[in-house]
């Protein structure tokens, strides 16, 4: 049976995600601690031990909800790519906060990136689609987790007990996400290192561990903002995000934080699941639908920065900037920008889905 309470989770966090990529200085900190560990812990907790022995669907539904999203998605950008610069929404001139740009793509480098996107989950637009790293991280935690967990049920002390397993399993990731920012290792053959994918996993197989412990998420109100008041405090004097270049400080300082997080949101979520009223009918349906708000709030963001530049008189060229215009970013735009990065992906797959039943029923008559 499908978790209400893990919908309204799911929905909190992308759009915590949301935010974040507003840049606004006020919430970044506190944001970046937990929002995309949720999604990690989500997945884990859904985990079923039925797919020890159906390996083959596990594995094709992961494929069919990570993988061909990720490619088609990536695709469809990509022949947008330089089309872009041509209706003025990418330029060579503004770009990242770090000063970095993009350029139309020669014939060659667009089909090298389609390569890449096909065989190693890479080569996406930077620009248009750079938060598609999930995609690629979430496939690999989930198949690890798979994989490992079959493997470990055949070690001796370990035999058939599922609860030892799934911690042996985030022991593993967790050392070795350690022993690689430790000392700078990469993950060969896995695009930006493999960081991100081994604290997936190691966050996959915490969300198990809940799942397997529910009274651990029947936490009294106090303990929820006992863990608020734990993110809070992280995100001011030791903030940290799954970034891909993290170092071993880092790794440290956001495990905690993150699980912590995901408490607190889901204490709130299960909170929220016995409410009648559009705050959870819509979160419910945001939950359910993560991956139109994921693909398409970059874009949707354009129209805001329209507004933006149009407002303060700047130059169109920062159309271009990414993901916000970099101008004045402790002004109120924010709340423009997530309105839209979240309201016009979900608007629109609402009104797809009405379409569908409209088109349904009149079939039927």
């Amino acid at each position: 049976m499908r978790s209400g309470a893990l919908d309204i989770c799911k929905g909190i966090a992308i759009t915590l995600m949301v935010i974040g990529h507003t840049e606004y200085p006020g919430l970044l900190n506190f944001v970046y601690e937990f929002h995309m560990p949720i999604f990690f812990i989500a997945a884990g907790y859904c985990f079923s031990l039925s797919a020890l022995n159906n390996e083959a669907t596990f594995v094709k539904k992961r494929l069919k909800g990570l993988y061909w999203p990720f490619l088609k998605w990536s695709v469809i950008f990509l022949c947008l790519h330089n089309l872009m610069f041509e209706v003025g929404i990418l330029n060579e001139q503004f770009g990242n906060a770090a000063g970095g740009v993009t350029h139309p793509y020669t014939w060659h480098q667009f089909q090298q990136r389609i390569w890449s996107c096909v065989f190693n989950m890479s080569g996406y637009d930077e620009f248009l689609t750079g938060a598609f790293w999930f995609f690629r991280a979430l496939l690999l935690a989930s198949i690890a987790y798979l994989v490992l967990f079959k493997l470990l049920l055949h070690v001796k002390p370990l035999h058939q007990r599922t609860l030892p397993i799934a911690w042996t399993i985030a022991a593993i990731a967790l050392l070795m996400a350690l022993w690689q920012t430790g000392e700078g290792l990469v993950m060969t053959g896995v695009v930006q290192g493999g960081y991100r994918d081994l604290m997936g996993l190691f966050f996959f197989a915490i969300g198990f561990i809940f799942q397997q412990n529910k009274k651990w998420m029947q936490m009294p109100w106090w303990g929820a903002l006992l863990c608020l008041s734990f993110v809070i405090a992280a995100s001011i004097w030791f903030p940290s995000c799954l970034t891909y270049k993290s170092t071993l400080i880092k790794c440290v300082k956001i495990i905690l934080p993150a699980i912590a997080g995901f408490a607190m949101t889901y204490w709130l979520s299960s909170k929220i699941e016995k409410w009648n009223n559009p705050v959870q009918r819509f979160l419910l349906f945001c939950g359910r639908n993560t991956l139109s708000v994921y693909v398409f709030h970059i874009i949707c963001f354009k129209i805001v920065s329209a507004l933006k530049i149009s407002y303060y008189g700047l130059d169109w060229g920062h159309i271009g900037d990414h993901m916000i215009v970099h101008h004045n970013k402790t002004d109120l735009f924010w709340i423009l920008y997530s309105i839209a990065g979240v309201g016009i992906p979900l608007l629109c797959t609402w009104g797809w889905e009405k379409f569908k039943e409209t088109r349904v029923s009149k079939d039927r008559l």
